[in-house]
């Protein structure tokens, strides 16, 4: 099938495939470390929003269980592109 990723590649958000095993440029790079700059701050910024909404009680269940969910999200990704940047070790 034309213009689908190889079962070894995963697609990232913008479309282009992800190269596992594989050593990246130094612009890819940068990429993944802008994305986990931009994630682990949305990811703070969730924590303080989560945070304010149970200690004021003005949140409701089920808006501050979404933002948690969103959360888990984040740090999944943050995850997974820590693990692009750090090169498989075979011991």
């Amino acid at each position: 099938m034309a213009g689908l990723a190889a079962p070894s590649e995963e697609v990232s958000r913008d479309g282009r495939p992800e190269r596992h095993g594989a050593q990246m440029t130094d612009e890819e790079e940068e990429d993944v470390r802008r994305e986990l700059g931009r994630l682990r701050q949305e990811h703070r910024d969730l924590d303080t929003a989560i945070d304010a909404l149970v200690v004021t009680a003005r949140g409701d269940h089920l808006t501050i269980q979404r933002l948690k969910k969103r959360k888990l999200s984040i740090r999944d990704r943050i995850q997974h592109l820590e693990d692009r940047l750090v090169p498989d070790i075979i011991a």
